[in-house]
């Protein structure tokens, strides 16, 4: 139960685009938190953005605002993130995770009950 695994990383050039998909299996993943975190080299885990239980409202962390975006499609019982404009800094293993509650403190890894695999996005010349 509750199983869920990360796709769609990859190589980019700065102002190049990637799409990140998170598909569960077991459950239906659109009555949950989702949310999507990174972590570079060296770096502390951040939480670059969530989705909220249907209706879903959408979250993000200041840096990706306008250029990322946090989508459902129930269908495939699956999350996506969709990144526009990625810059160098964007580099990192991108983690999808869910939350069973309800939190008005979605950035903070601690409240988030389980975890996928991680998928690499690298952004270089």
């Amino acid at each position: 139960q509750l199983q869920f695994v990360e796709s769609g990383g990859g190589l980019v050039q700065p102002g190049g685009s990637l799409r990140l998909s998170c598909r569960a299996s077991g459950f239906t993943l659109d009555y949950y938190y989702v949310g999507w975190f990174r972590q570079a080299p060296g770096k502390e885990r951040e939480g670059v953005s969530c989705i909220s239980r249907n209706p879903g409202t959408s979250y993000y962390l200041d840096s990706v605002k306008g250029r990322f975006t946090i989508s459902r499609d129930n269908a495939k019982n699956t999350v996506y993130l969709q990144m526009n404009s990625l810059k160098p800094e964007d580099t990192a293993v991108y983690y999808c995770a869910v939350l069973k509650g309800g939190t008005i403190h979605w950035w903070n890894q601690d409240v988030y009950d389980y975890w996928g695999q991680g998928t690499q996005v690298t952004v270089s010349s």
